[in-house]
């Protein structure tokens, strides 16, 4: 036990910490505050606390609980709604019988009541290792819970038996290689900091789909990659995260509101639930876990938050699950960092940030991965994709967070201000976003897709990059001074980024669009330029071109219902041959 000398804000200072170990969790002060130690002198321990520190002064005991910052991890995750150190926000607040988070307050992350279905499907006599699946609970409709053997057990199942059980209940006995028996529970914990362990991490070679057109066609993401969307106030950031979480071709999403405003995560609490997930049928709760750390919560919760999220998808990764971890966002979380550097009288780095920024960043976004799992099986493979939002001040991407990010990153959405005041949705600059996963993902292209696809995707990306170049030309000359063949390529750029890069997503049909769609949507556009391109080599307006009948069609080409398109992109496809090749006739007749 030790005692408080210094209180600075989250950050205290206490004596007579010998016996306790750096990232050790800590109970400070009479109301037993929550605190983790981030630097020990001798027997002085600097410990950052998750709590409000107010009315906290020199003389008050401090334990410490010589564990580091764990989560408790089974049955019971999913559809829960927790802070950034895992305390479950709605049971505290039919505990407390209010809305407020009261200091000290100490529940556990998973019910010790509930009573979940355990099925076993190991037998007593079976050899484990770790990360072997020894049973199941059909947690939600979505999630069926595998319960393992923890990472770092082994040995040999002496009994175990299906039945009713809460997380703490002996549901088995594991007998080790020492001879020592080891109770079986439901539940196991894993330090927040400490990345789980998996037999091989492979190179992502499979899309993530969003049904966002510009995400999957243009800048696309694999799974187990690595994202992120930076932007400035405004443009769209949330949003963009909430279609990700919600359709998405994951198994598990973990949402993180890192710092976010109350009312934005108090949208995403009421949504959630109402949504319906098109992968099942069911709300989108049920394979969702939410972590809620909003603005007003102390600083110190929001640096753990992050850490909190991504342990808890590794444990469903390791169950050979595909999990999405959408964090929003980093730049607070990083604020967070700096204000904690800031009272540890840390050397600052470039903006008051601490030299260490990138490594954390970098700790955060390599947890992310296509793997082998834990366990005697050989074909069990997951993946963890992670997605963070960056909000540099003033959009500023040259700002040590947007650059840090960029630097670890794969795939970089940069929203763009001017496009969400034109309620261009999703607000992502085609000029100056990348994805460096398209060498990885072109056999998964050419096998499902196509070899035509990424040919016509990077022949859409020419035509947006030549628009910006003869907008400049426009400005100073005028349109009708371009040549046919510079008004055609204006004309599809136009096309592109309204009928195909811009989706509604106040519409069921077009806020999703599947892979098929895209493809032949693009393909369309593409047809539309050559055909025009023809028809005005032969002497064909581009008045009639461009005031086609069948130009209308292709524009609302992705309001056509799902059990509908194909054909109807037939029948465009067929009209627009007919009509502009009767232009094409005409002006070769007046010629």
């Amino acid at each position: 036990m030790g005692k408080i000398v210094k209180v600075s804000g989250p950050l205290v200072v206490a004596t007579g910490m010998e016996e306790a170990n750096m990232a050790d969790v800590v109970r400070v002060g009479e109301q037993r505050l929550i605190g983790e130690i981030l630097t020990m002198t001798g027997g002085s321990a600097s410990i950052q606390v998750y709590e409000e520190t107010s009315g906290l002064g020199p003389g008050a005991d401090v334990v410490t609980t010589g564990a580091p910052l764990s989560v408790e991890l089974g049955p019971g995750l999913i559809e829960n709604i927790y802070d950034g150190i895992q305390r479950p926000l709605e049971v505290i607040m039919k505990k407390v019988k209010g809305n407020n988070l009261p200091r000290g307050v100490e529940v556990p992350a998973l019910d010790r009541e509930k009573k979940w279905d355990f099925t076993a499907v190991a037998k007593a006599g079976d050899k484990v290792v770790g990360g072997d699946i020894i049973g199941t609970v059909q947690e939600t409709n979505s999630i069926l819970h595998k319960i393992m053997i923890p990472p770092k057990m082994s040995g040999t199942i002496e009994s175990i038996a299906s039945g009713s059980y809460t997380v703490l209940d002996k549901i088995g006995v594991l007998v080790d290689d020492k001879g020592e028996k080891h109770e079986l529970t439901m539940m196991q914990k894993w330090p927040v900091r400490v990345g789980r362990p998996y037999k091989h991490k492979y190179p992502p070679v499979i899309p993530l789909q969003s049904g966002q057109r510009i995400v999957d066609t243009f800048f696309p993401v694999a799974k187990g990659g690595t994202a992120a969307i930076p932007g400035p106030f405004g443009s769209g950031k949330t949003v963009m995260q909430h279609a990700l979480a919600k359709f998405s071709d994951v198994d598990v999403v973990i949402y993180i509101g890192c710092g976010e405003r109350g009312n934005e995560m108090t949208d995403v609490l009421r949504e959630f639930p109402e949504l319906i997930d098109p992968r099942t049928g069911e709300t989108l709760m049920k394979r969702t876990v939410l972590i809620a750390n909003t603005s007003d919560m102390p600083v110190a919760a929001r640096e753990a938050s992050i850490y909190t999220g991504i342990t808890i998808a590794e444990y469903f990764r390791d169950m050979g699950y595909a999990v999405a971890v959408i964090a929003d966002s980093t730049s607070r979380w990083a604020e967070a960092l700096r204000e904690m550097s800031g009272r540890l009288e840390e050397m600052p780095g470039e903006e008051g940030y601490p030299a260490y920024l990138s490594s954390r960043l970098a700790q955060f976004y390599e947890r992310a991965g296509s793997v082998s799992c834990l366990g005697s099986e050989e074909d069990r493979r997951g993946s963890l994709t992670a997605v963070g939002a960056v909000s540099p001040p003033g959009g500023d991407l040259s700002e040590p967070v947007s650059q840090a990010t960029m630097r670890i990153v794969k795939v970089f959405w940069a929203l763009d201000a001017s496009l969400a005041y034109r309620r261009h949705f999703p607000a992502i600059n085609w000029l100056t976003s990348h994805t460096l996963y398209l060498d990885s993902l072109r056999p998964w292209y050419d096998e499902n897709l196509g070899k035509d696809f990424l040919i016509n995707r990077e022949w859409a990306m020419s035509t947006l990059q030549e628009e910006a170049n003869l907008n400049e030309i426009v400005q100073l000359v005028g349109k009708d001074s371009l040549s046919a063949k510079d008004q055609i390529t204006l004309e599809i750029a136009k096309m592109l980024r309204e009928d195909f890069l811009q989706q509604n997503s106040f519409v069921d049909i077009d806020c999703y669009s599947e892979y098929d769609r895209q493809a032949r949507m693009l393909a369309m556009i593409r047809r539309y330029e050559d055909l025009c391109r023809d028809a005005s080599a032969k002497g064909g307006s581009l008045n009639d071109l461009f005031g086609v009948p069948v130009r209308e069609k292709i524009g609302r080409a992705k309001s056509v219902v799902a059990e509908e398109y194909q054909a109807a992109y037939d029948i465009i496809n067929q009209e627009m041959e007919e009509q502009i090749a009767a232009i094409a006739e005409k002006g070769a007749d007046e010629a």
